[in-house]
């Protein structure tokens, strides 16, 4: 149980020993980093200094990650292990192109699994519980949760994405205490138990685990969630280069405690300077991850483009560590006029409107690119049997302008009109961009 037995202020003195021995091991094994450091002047550990130095070093992006792939570097030059060394490989959905593939040695398969235990654990499962999940054992690095959820003892019910009958029928039959899933999957199947006249609220599910898309600590979205369930919901989060899941929130439900001390190494910067950012309560900015006992494809400076906001200090839990909630990514950012609009906060101001809308949106822009033109369109579906009031697009309008700063033209739809999804929910439709 590394890096969890002292306070969190005393962690950066005991990561400074294993930061060192990383570096040394990056420019010993992995071609990708040796030619990297070696552009800044650095071609040993002692060159590149300590934590203290962390921020002179350059960032990794997942796209020089892609670039160093070939034939005959299937993963990339940042591979740094012998492949008879590896014993697991997982790989991205490849929405881009081909897909990344992540490789684990026994070594970091096991601190991943710590990883995730001390993420899971922090909501209050418990052995014995009954956990159903749509987490995919398959090519993905979620698959790791399954060895996880082994580990803390509970009897999983592993049933996959695109099984909701499947699903809802482990619910009723099986009576899990435990749902674990994304966060648009969870209210998609309340929707669906719906018309069937099935109560999820009065089902014997009481926790659900939400991960995968932010979401589940948008205070909307929670609620809808936990009112169609009649649980309490707790969100974790990871990135699959680094560790499937780095956060997670305790039964406080107060943001997600970091997970990955002794293992991994965070920063806070600005996404768009790359400064630093102070680790204070409220601060924002992206995280930025550096492995500190990684052996098959250790990174340095990886940015995530998640956008986070920040609260230290002693939780009520009596964790020390560091908790976040996840804004969006940075990469999902829409700059309308010289305004900055994450599209998961979009749809958290919809949410918090009342029971008239599904809590459902698809924000459509007119053009191609990161910068749009107001106004921002946005269909907003409504909930199930409501009346498109004529004064509700504008109260719509209102609420968008006044706390996000931004000028949209509000479309309603009927209830069902936008797509669901078993996994990840897209609030970003670019099929009418040009």
């Amino acid at each position: 149980m590394a890096g969890i037995d002292f306070p969190w202020d005393q962690q950066r003195s005991h990561d400074e020993d294993a930061y060192r021995a990383q570096l040394d091991y990056l420019l010993g094994y992995s071609k990708f980093y040796r030619d990297k450091l070696a552009t800044v002047g650095i071609s040993s550990a002692r060159d590149a200094g300590g934590l203290d130095n962390l921020r002179n070093l350059p960032f990794t992006e997942k796209d020089e990650l892609r670039e160093s792939r070939d034939e005959q570097h299937p993963i990339g030059t940042h591979l740094s292990a012998p492949m008879e060394e590896v014993v697991r490989i997982y790989s991205t959905s490849g929405t881009t192109g081909t897909p990344s593939y992540i490789p684990l040695t026994a070594d970091d398969l096991a601190n991943w699994v710590e990883i995730s235990c001390r993420s899971y654990g922090a909501s209050g499962i418990t052995a014995g519980e009954r956990m159903v999940t749509t987490y995919n054992a398959g090519p993905f690095v979620a698959g790791v949760t399954l060895d996880a959820f082994a580990r803390l003892g509970v009897c999983h019910i592993p049933v996959g994405a695109g099984n909701t009958e499947r699903l809802m029928s482990a619910v009723q039959l099986l009576k899990p205490t435990v749902l674990g899933c994304t966060p648009s999957y969870a209210l998609y199947l309340a929707e669906w138990a719906a018309d069937r006249e099935i109560d999820t609220a009065s089902s014997s599910v009481n926790k659900i685990l939400v991960a995968g898309e932010p979401g589940g600590g948008e205070p909307a979205m929670r609620a809808r969630l936990e009112a169609a369930w009649g649980a309490r919901v707790t969100e974790a989060m990871g990135i699959g280069d680094i560790s499937v899941s780095l956060w997670g929130e305790c039964t406080e439900q107060n943001g997600m405690h970091f997970s990955g001390a002794g293992f991994v190494h965070f920063e806070l910067i600005d996404p768009e300077t790359g400064d630093p950012v102070r680790m204070v309560d409220g601060a924002e900015g992206e995280l930025v991850y550096t492995h500190l006992k990684h052996r098959a494809a250790p990174l340095l400076r990886f940015r995530s483009r998640d956008r986070v906001r920040m609260s230290v200090g002693r939780c009520s839990c009596g964790r020390t560590t560091p908790r976040v909630r996840c804004i969006g990514r940075t990469d999902d950012l829409l700059i309308v006029r010289g305004v900055n609009v994450f599209p998961s906060a979009v749809r958290d101001v919809v949410g918090k409107m009342g029971e008239r809308l599904s809590g459902t949106i698809s924000i459509r822009p007119k053009a191609k690119g990161v910068k749009q033109s107001p106004p921002l369109s946005v269909v907003v579906e409504l909930s199930r049997g409501a009346d498109p009031d004529p004064g509700l697009a504008s109260r719509i309008r209102q609420r968008l302008r006044d706390e996000l700063v931004v000028t949209t033209e509000i479309e309603l739809v009927p209830f069902g009109t936008l797509p669901r999804t078993d996994y990840k929910s897209k609030l970003v439709d670019w099929s009418g961009a040009s």
